[in-house]
């Protein structure tokens, strides 16, 4: 599965630093450690909320230049800690998701995690046309704002919206994923290092769980 970001997003967000993980053998019994993940980034919010965290200030000013209010559309990573700091827990979906969203809030980035076989080709963060078709997490469909950031297939099939903000429900984890893409993001001045290890730490709990894992 290949992932690339086009030149023009590339050329307005120079500091962006991208990982991604390949992972076969995914099931709804996997065994994966939460917790340390958890506890990290509570005892981060213990000292702030996380609007003041440099990661989502980065993904804050990101979206504000792309004309969005930042406090309405959130990067997945601040909705996530929000969740956390408010009601103390992280909801319960899959062991992958759950997996890769302890590890968002712990490095305070956002991860994806799309089910390879629902996508078409290659994956391409760029601008929408306006004539890409995303399906929402209840199943209906919309069509993405022209100039809005996606993640965009080789069928027009966009798999998420506003950049980080919402993934959609077409390529979304199910009982039936085996492999996964999973996708992290960060703007910040030490994304290309915090990335690296976000990815090398999901890498580990599921290699741990007899996950097939290729970066």
């Amino acid at each position: 599965m290949r992932l690339q970001h086009h030149p023009d997003i590339r050329s307005a967000h120079p500091g962006l630093a991208v990982g991604t993980l390949q992972a076969t053998g995914i099931t709804p019994e996997l065994p994966v450690d939460l917790e340390k993940f958890v506890a990290r980034a509570t005892r981060r919010l213990a000292d702030g909320p996380e609007s003041e965290f440099p990661e989502i200030q980065a993904w804050r000013r990101a979206f504000a230049r792309m004309g969005l209010k930042p406090t309405q559309y959130r990067c997945a990573s601040e909705s996530l800690l929000r969740r956390l700091r408010k009601e103390g827990t992280l909801p319960r979906i899959h062991p992958v998701i759950d997996l890769c969203n302890a590890v968002s809030v712990a490095y305070a980035i956002p991860v994806a995690v799309l089910d390879i076989a629902k996508i078409s080709g290659s994956l391409e963060v760029r601008h929408a046309r306006g004539d890409e078709k995303y399906v929402t997490f209840a199943g209906t469909v919309e069509q993405p704002n022209p100039g809005e950031v996606i993640f965009a297939d080789e069928d027009g099939q966009a798999h998420a919206r506003r950049w980080t903000n919402r993934q959609s429900g077409h390529s979304a984890v199910s009982a039936t994923t085996s492999d996964v893409l999973i996708v992290s993001e960060g703007l910040h001045a030490t994304a290309a290092e915090d990335v690296r290890l976000l990815i090398e730490a999901i890498a580990g709990e599921l290699s741990s769980a007899g996950v097939v894992t290729r970066l």
